[in-house]
């Protein structure tokens, strides 16, 4: 039987499957985040989301990261991995450098929630809020 509770190696994972669980987990709390500043209309819902999800945002974010040295050795390699990933589908709303950049940020989200390093997780994704709201005036 499989067991849930049964720990995953993260530093085992190629960064497409860190960027897989990182895309789900990162949803997750974006779309918390977006409950919790009192937003409940689906549309609304919907179209606030995409400002977090783009690849374009997380590409934006990501580059923060790097700029302002927010990131340990070991996340900035992940970063890496992640952005070098070759993934085999072309971007339809972006270029492939931005995708590139996005799935490098999803591939550090996985990677931290499956070291089960959830307080820095936590703090990454509020910086990474922080960033995308202040990058569009926070609407």
């Amino acid at each position: 039987m499989l067991s849930y509770s049964e720990k995953l190696d993260e530093k085992q994972l190629n960064s497409l499957a860190l960027a897989y669980m990182g895309d789900a987990v990162y949803e997750i709390y974006v779309r918390r985040h977006l409950l919790q500043s009192g937003k409940v209309r689906p549309h609304q819902l919907h179209k606030e989301g995409t400002r977090y999800v783009s690849a374009k945002a997380q590409a934006h974010v990501i580059h923060g990261f790097l700029n302002e040295g927010l990131l340990s050795e070991e996340e900035e390699a992940v970063v890496r991995r992640g952005r070098n990933a070759k993934s085999g589908t072309i971007p339809k709303n972006t270029d492939v450098q931005t995708y590139r950049y996005s799935t490098a940020f999803e591939a550090l989200i996985g990677y931290l929630y499956l070291a089960d390093r959830e307080q820095r997780l936590e703090e990454l994704i509020q910086a990474a809020f922080r960033s995308v709201e202040l990058k569009e005036g926070g609407k």
